[in-house]
């Protein structure tokens, strides 16, 4: 029986590129994002180069009632989610805290934090309905160490690393599995939103050493995917070769 896996935040990035591993395998897609037009031609995308059925919904994560009516109106045979990667997040600014703008810890609260408990609130129950699944939180290695001017991206990853450990907790009795995947630095559209469009800057983190891509954490999310039901990888933490810590770099 065809599979299926809801990836939020599946216009770029880390979430574009497990839907992109995921349609090889021939899984069913559920793909959300606030960017309608760029969910359309990457559906169309898939549709060509895989013959993948993609069913894309357009709505933010931070609006509650957005998200219960999109995946409340997904029609009942797509309703059967196997994997749930729950990707959607964003840093905004790079300010100490007696500097950093309040409305740019309310889109990293609300993202974040929110976002990721809002959909897992409606995806749950028909897992348990069903038996099964598997639900992919991504943090990040702000969520394992704390860094200069990062506190507050840095205390909404240590809540995705709580959630992840209390949801596993909760989840247990119903055989579904949950994974945290923590990445270092990856080069996305991550540093563009940050410095929200300063280009310049943005391309500075990633000058000087090679950063993983979106498919290298793709890739582990399909690979955890894969192992016998017996297994479950609880957390993973990963950084390109050229990074030791959340602030410590070999750049040439």
């Amino acid at each position: 029986m065809t599979k299926t896996i809801l990836i939020t935040g599946a216009t770029a990035g880390i979430g574009k590129a497990t839907a992109f591993r995921f349609a090889e395998e021939k899984y069913r897609l559920i793909l959300t994002g606030r960017r309608k037009e760029l969910l359309t031609i990457i559906a169309a995308e898939l549709k060509e180069k895989y013959m993948a059925e993609v069913y894309p919904l357009s709505f933010d994560v931070r609006k509650k009632a957005a998200v219960e009516n999109s995946l409340d109106n997904l029609p009942e045979d797509w309703k059967k989610i196997d994997i749930l990667v729950n990707n959607a997040g964003l840093a905004a600014g790079l300010d100490p805290v007696n500097l950093a703008s309040t409305d740019d810890w309310d889109n990293m609260i609300d993202t974040n934090i929110k976002g990721l408990l809002y959909v897992s609130r409606k995806i749950i129950p028909w897992m348990i309905r069903q038996g099964s699944g598997h639900i992919f939180n991504i943090g990040s290695i702000a969520g394992k160490e704390v860094y200069a001017k990062g506190s507050v991206y840095s205390a909404t990853k240590h809540a995705v690393d709580a959630l992840t450990k209390g949801m596993r907790i909760d989840l247990l009795q119903y055989g579904i599995k949950v994974t945290q995947i923590c990445p270092g630095a990856v080069e996305t559209e991550f540093s563009n939103v940050r410095f929200k469009g300063d280009m310049e800057r943005a391309k500075q983190i990633y000058s000087g050493y090679e950063p993983l891509q979106g498919g290298d954490v793709a890739e582990i999310i399909h690979f955890i995917s894969t192992l016998p039901a017996r297994v479950n990888v609880n957390d993973i933490l990963v950084m390109p070769q050229a990074q030791a810590n959340v602030t410590t770099f070999h750049k040439i």
